[in-house]
């Protein structure tokens, strides 16, 4: 299984360096199907960066700011109440795990106490024990290059969770079972093994989430699983630079213009063309991140027929220009 898994991160890495290549991240083998998941984690560097681990027994509670990353929390042992603003406080038990946004939120053994700042208490340090073993959560930050955090954020809840009821979290399950292990042995490499298992837990829990029931309900998860809806994010992925129109991607959904329209808006939050722009720019905006100075080829490998609409387009995004974001990279 795990021999299995460091493959498949290799494949992961080999991608990667594609995506390093700008013509690599707009054009894909034709042998190979389209996934807009793999697709959006790749181009935007997301990565877990950071894995922590908490031991308590007994009162407690801690809490956590608001950022521009992507969290995960995981329970091993016992059970607690996550609570984010706006939502009754939502408990675990042990094989739970939850997708937290960018929210404040807040770890407890009792949803009533008075929460500690959590971000201080590990300050310098991944593992903090409160008294006991009673409790053991695991958690990992999940980040995005710089600047290219908010196309995934805001589409995504602020808080997904995936039960260890649900029907698809065998894999998850398992993967936390071999975090574990590693992060508690310390052997040779478990540095790299943690890195490669966090990486695989994420993508596995938004994969239960979104193939249970909730998650069909669900923004751009659920559009990834909507036969039609899934096939125009598929195309669109596939072809990004290609011009395309709400009448063709209507078609490539199997439905009436005006009925695809509202059920794209509806479900992913924004009209069929918005997403097309947006995806446009956010790989774009990724490759300046990334140090590709080259600003007219991007914009005509994205599809834009002059490297001013290009600009144009891309201060409307993000309030700057592609040469400011190459500059400071």
């Amino acid at each position: 299984m795990l021999i299995a898994i460091l493959l498949h991160d290799r494949d992961k890495a080999s991608v990667k360096i594609l995506y390093n290549g700008m013509s690599m991240i707009l054009s894909q083998s034709s042998n190979t199907t389209t996934d807009p998941l793999s697709d959006v984690l790749l181009a935007l560097g997301a990565t877990v960066t950071r894995r922590t681990r908490l031991e308590a027994t007994g009162q407690w509670a801690l809490e956590f700011p608001a950022l521009d990353r992507l969290k995960f929390v995981a329970l091993l042992r016992g059970t607690i109440w996550l609570i984010v603003p706006g939502q009754d406080a939502q408990p675990m038990s042990a094989g739970d795990v939850c997708l937290i946004g960018r929210t404040t939120y807040a770890v407890a053994s009792d949803p009533t106490l008075p929460p500690l700042d959590g971000r201080a208490l590990y300050d310098g340090r991944d593992a903090v024990r409160l008294g006991g073993d009673e409790t053991i959560v695991l958690g990992g930050s999940v980040t995005f290059s710089p600047g290219n955090a908010d196309f995934l954020l805001d589409m995504l809840p602020g808080f997904l969770l995936v039960p260890r009821s649900s029907t698809a979290s065998g894999a998850v399950t398992t993967i936390l079972t071999l975090l574990n292990g590693e992060m508690e042995r310390a052997a040779m490499g478990s540095q790299i093994v943690s890195a490669r298992l966090a990486d695989v837990l994420l993508v596995e829990a938004i994969r239960a989430y979104a193939e249970g029931a909730q998650g069909i309900q669900t923004g751009w998860l659920g559009a990834l699983s909507n036969p039609g809806l899934g096939r125009v994010l598929r195309a669109v992925h596939g072809d990004v630079a290609r011009p395309w129109t709400v009448a063709q991607l209507a078609s490539v959904a199997g439905m009436s213009r005006a009925a695809f329209s509202a059920a794209f808006t509806r479900q992913v939050g924004q009209p069929p063309l918005g997403y097309v722009r947006a995806w446009r720019l956010a790989l774009a905006h990724a490759a300046l991140a990334r140090g590709d100075a080259d600003i007219a080829g991007i914009g005509s490998k994205l599809g834009y027929m002059s490297q001013s609409a290009f600009t144009h387009a891309f201060r409307r995004a993000f309030g700057t220009t592609p040469k400011t974001v190459a500059r400071a990279r």
